[in-house]
C-alpha cells in the first residue's frame, strides 16, 4: 500500500462541504446496517477472541486488553445507539462563535470548521471504529484508522459495513474513512504531517508515549488513567461503598476505573469500608511500589491521609489528570477539591466511570484527553472542530485606521451561536 496516496485521498475527502442532511442520513444508514449485520460482526469478533487467547498466554496481550477486545450485546447496543445519538446532535460545523462589527461595514466572524484529516491509532477496542466514524462524519473530518492486530477481523468487518453503506449514498465523498493495518503504515502515518492534521492514540502508556515521541503532528489523548477517589471525613459509608465499588469493578480495565483510594484519617468507618470492598473481590494494596500505576484490574491502592489538603496534594502529584472524585457531605470541601485538583474531570459524590463521551451526551467520543490545549476530557464533536476567521468589508484598508481617518468601534453581536 502507498500510504501517501491514502493520505492524499483523505485530504481530498476532507475538503468536501458536507451538508447537515447528508451527514445525518449517512449516520442513520450506518446504524441500521450495523444492526442488521451484527451477527457478522460477532462472528468476526469471536475469531479475534480465539486468536487472542494465545497472545495472552504468551504475554503479548494483557488480560485487561483481552477484556476490552470482546464485543458483546451491551457494547454493540451502545455502539449503535451512539451513532444514532450523534445524528441527533446539532451540526458543529459553520457555527458562528463570534460576530463582531469592527467598524461600519466591516464585520468579523469566528466560524467553526473541521480540523481536516485525523490519524487514529488504537488498541483492542473494536467499538472505537464506529464511534470515531460517527464523530468524523458529523464533524466533517476524514479519518485514517490503524487498529491493533488482535482486533483485525472485527475492525475489517465493522469498517467494511460502514464504507459499503457510505458508497451507496449519492454525494458522499469517497475515501472519507480508510483503514491501514501494518506497523509500517502506522510509522508512515506519524511522519505524514503534510496531509494529517491531528493524531489521536487510544491505548496504553507505551503506545501514547511512542506516538508523542515519533511525530511532528499534534497529538490528542492521554497516557494513563490513574484516577483517585477521596473519602472525606463526613462521607456517608453506604454511598462510599457503592461509588468506590462501581468505580473499581464495573469495568476494571477502563481508563476511568479508580486506581487509588484516599481516606480521611477521621472517617469513622475505615475498616467497614475496606472490608466491604474486599467482599466485592477487590484486592487492596496499602503500600504499592508506585502510586502512579494503572492496574486495569480489581486491584486498588489505598492510603490514609490527614486531611483534604493532603488528598489534593497526593492527586496532583501522582495523578494523570484524567478523572478524580471526592465523596463527602461537606459541599465546601467538595468545591475546594474540584477547584484545586488539576484534572480533566473532577467529581462530587459520583463514580469516576461517568467519564465517557456517551454518558456525557456527546453521542460518542474519540477518546479522553488530558491535554490543556484545544480539547480536554471526553472528546466529542466540539473537540474535533477548530475555527477560522472570516472578515467581510467593503473596500476597507488599514491605512485609514493608522491615519485616524476611521476608528474601530468593536461592537459584538449577541446570540450569534
Amino acid at each position: 500500500m502507498d500510504f501517501e496516496k491514502t493520505a492524499q485521498a483523505a485530504q481530498k475527502a476532507s475538503q468536501s462541504n458536507l451538508a447537515t442532511d447528508l451527514k445525518n442520513k449517512a449516520l442513520k444508514k450506518i446504524a441500521d446496517a450495523l444492526e442488521k449485520r451484527k451477527s457478522e460482526i460477532f462472528e468476526a469478533n469471536n475469531l479475534d477472541l480465539e486468536n487472542a487467547k494465545s497472545l495472552v498466554e504468551n504475554g503479548e496481550l494483557s488480560k485487561s486488553a483481552f477484556n476490552r477486545l470482546k464485543l458483546d450485546e451491551n457494547k454493540m447496543r451502545d455502539m449503535i445507539q451512539g451513532i444514532k445519538d450523534v445524528a441527533k446532535l446539532p451540526d458543529p460545523i459553520n457555527r458562528k462563535l463570534l460576530v463582531r462589527e469592527l467598524d461600519e461595514g466591516l464585520t468579523l466572524y469566528k466560524i467553526s470548521c473541521p480540523i481536516g484529516v485525523l490519524g487514529i491509532i488504537f488498541e483492542a477496542r473494536p467499538d472505537v471504529i464506529a464511534q470515531i466514524s460517527a464523530l468524523a462524519i458529523k464533524s466533517a473530518n476524514a479519518v485514517i484508522l490503524k487498529g491493533g492486530k488482535e482486533a483485525i477481523n472485527t475492525n475489517k468487518k465493522v469498517l467494511g459495513i460502514i464504507t459499503e453503506t457510505l458508497d451507496g449514498i449519492d454525494g458522499f465523498p469517497k475515501n472519507f474513512l480508510q483503514q491501514v493495518f501494518t506497523r509500517e503504515d502506522a510509522a508512515k502515518m506519524l511522519e505524514c504531517d503534510k496531509y494529517i492534521n491531528l493524531i489521536i492514540p487510544r491505548g496504553g502508556n507505551k503506545l501514547v508515549k511512542f506516538v508523542k515521541e515519533n511525530t511532528k503532528i499534534p497529538v490528542l489523548g492521554h497516557a494513563d488513567g490513574i484516577c483517585h477517589i477521596f473519602v472525606d471525613e463526613s462521607a456517608d459509608l453506604d454511598m462510599a461503598i457503592k461509588i468506590v465499588t462501581d468505580a473499581k469493578t464495573q469495568y476494571p480495565s477502563a481508563c476511568n476505573s479508580v486506581e487509588t483510594l484516599l481516606i480521611h484519617e477521621k472517617f469513622p468507618n475505615i475498616d467497614n469500608l475496606l472490608a466491604s470492598l474486599q467482599l466485592s473481590e477487590i484486592r487492596l494494596i496499602d503500600n504499592p511500589e508506585s502510586w502512579a500505576f494503572e492496574y486495569g484490574d480489581k486491584i486498588l491502592a489505598f492510603k490514609i491521609v490527614k486531611n483534604l489538603d493532603e488528598a489534593i496534594k497526593h492527586i496532583n502529584t501522582y495523578g494523570s489528570g484524567h478523572t478524580d472524585g471526592i465523596i463527602t457531605s461537606n459541599p465546601e470541601n467538595a468545591e475546594i477539591f474540584m477547584n484545586k485538583v488539576d484534572s480533566a474531570g473532577v467529581y462530587f459524590n459520583a463514580s469516576t466511570r461517568f467519564a465517557d463521551g456517551f454518558r456525557y451526551g456527546f453521542g460518542a467520543e474519540v477518546g479522553i484527553s488530558t491535554n490543556k490545549t484545544h480539547a480536554r476530557g471526553p472528546v466529542g464533536l466540539d473537540g474535533l472542530t477548530i475555527y477560522k476567521y472570516k472578515l467581510i468589508g467593503n473596500g476597507h484598508i488599514v491605512s485609514d485606521y493608522v491615519q485616524r481617518i476611521k476608528q474601530f468601534h468593536h461592537k459584538d453581536k449577541l446570540n450569534c451561536m
